[in-house]
């Protein structure tokens, strides 16, 4: 069954056909007109209520087709989430960065919600994993301890936003108590006045400039003036220097767990997550921040940036899968090279959701795939692809429940 899906049209967004976005849903929709001064920036493929799909051929929502067919789910998916379907899947093109952020744990999200259910409108948590698409920038999780007060000693204006007391006890903190230490520090920094933030960032906009090529990869001046340019005066620039930087490339994933700190700043991604809109952010954004609630949620692990990457598994010649830690969906990426004239797409024992990156097939009953296009799987079942004569390698994804997980 084919899926129309919800535009997120966010002003971080790359705007026109210059979105990945605008160009998939053009490419699936011959009445879809991308505008130039437009930004699309989010594609959501699911039954969530503030962007569900719909059933091309009916235009019944594919909620409301699960909750009248719940056998498509697969008894095991029935049995762990009733007839909801626990994902939420999407495509990402980004122009500039999304807010410094994290996402609350199963109880956490129970308590937000509860507390403020105007703010934080559901009460699932929000496990969430990333495949580029492009070369894709980030920020993700606490930088190696070392690598942070190496910032700190090369860096006045960072040392002057969190004051000189904490910045002490973090340099003298033993291995035990270096994530208090870490905390305080970073508590001290998202609660400086606006004002002496907004000087701070200035001064150090002003020293990068004049800095010799060396010192200015050193202190990534590069992506801070870009941050600057996009978010003057906002603490969060000074987030590089207590993040990791990552770029990934096309096919590699990262995956984000609860109360993890993590921005997205540039490039096009496939991204997979709990059926979720709970966000909780504190810079980078014009939007409400809530500060002490990231700040006590984050959990201050400090990693290599190459402990951030998430490897997939390969099941054949054509297909590997990510398989994170919880049980809300996994995504397969299924690469058919054009040589290949059929290709049985894997059966998977709950429903799933198939979308076409690149290339052209068809399915029975003469359904032509190309980019964009977009299907509902039911569980455990069989589809056979015909691939188009000298077209270019067919990729797509594939979002299930990830039902091995126990």
């Amino acid at each position: 069954m084919e899926l129309k899906c919800s535009i997120k049209n966010y002003a971080w967004g790359k705007q026109g056909i210059d979105s990945i976005v605008a160009g998939l849903v053009k490419a699936s929709d011959p009445d879809f007109v991308p505008k130039d001064n437009v930004p699309y920036a989010e594609l959501w493929m699911g039954t969530h209520p503030n962007g569900p799909s719909f059933l091309k051929d009916t235009q019944q929502s594919l909620d409301d087709y699960i909750q009248q067919n719940s056998s498509v789910l697969g008894s095991a998916v029935q049995k762990m989430y009733g007839t909801n379907l626990p994902f939420l899947f999407k495509v990402l093109s980004i122009k500039k960065a999304l807010s410094i952020q994290v996402h609350p744990n199963k109880e956490q999200a129970e308590e937000l919600h509860r507390t403020q259910p105007t703010i934080y409108r559901d009460n699932n948590h929000k496990p969430e994993l990333t495949i580029a698409l492009t070369p894709f920038e980030a920020l993700c999780g606490f930088r190696p301890i070392a690598e942070i007060k190496s910032y700190l000693r090369s860096i006045p204006e960072f040392r002057n936003c969190i004051g000189e007391n904490k910045i002490i006890n973090l340099m003298s903190s033993d291995e035990v108590n270096i994530k208090t230490a870490l905390k305080s520090c970073f508590s001290s920094l998202m609660a400086q006045e606006p004002e002496i933030v907004a000087q701070q960032l200035r001064k150090l906009l002003e020293r990068l400039s004049n800095l010799d090529k060396t010192m200015r990869q050193m202190l990534n001046a590069s992506l801070f003036e870009q941050l600057y340019s996009d978010y003057p005066g906002d603490v969060g620039c000074f987030g590089i220097y207590l993040f990791n930087y990552i770029t990934l490339q096309p096919g590699e994933a990262m995956y984000l767990g609860a109360n993890e700190p993590h921005a997205y700043l540039f490039g096009d991604c496939i991204e997979c997550m709990a059926c979720s809109d709970n966000v909780v952010r504190a810079g980078l954004t014009p939007k409400m921040k809530d500060v002490e609630i990231l700040v006590d949620m984050l959990s201050y692990v400090c990693e290599p940036v190459t402990a951030k990457k998430f490897q997939a598994v390969r099941e054949d010649e054509c297909t590997e899968v990510f398989r994170p830690p919880i049980p809300d969906f996994a995504i397969a990426k299924i690469m058919i090279s054009p040589g290949k004239a059929t290709y049985n797409l894997i059966p998977r024992n709950t429903a799933s959701i198939l979308i076409v990156i690149n290339g052209k097939g068809e399915i029975p009953v003469s359904q032509i795939l190309n980019n964009g296009s977009i299907l509902f799987i039911p569980a455990n079942e069989s589809l056979n692809i015909k691939i188009s004569y000298g077209c270019h390698p067919m990729l797509m994804f594939q979002a299930f429940v990830n039902t091995c997980y126990k």
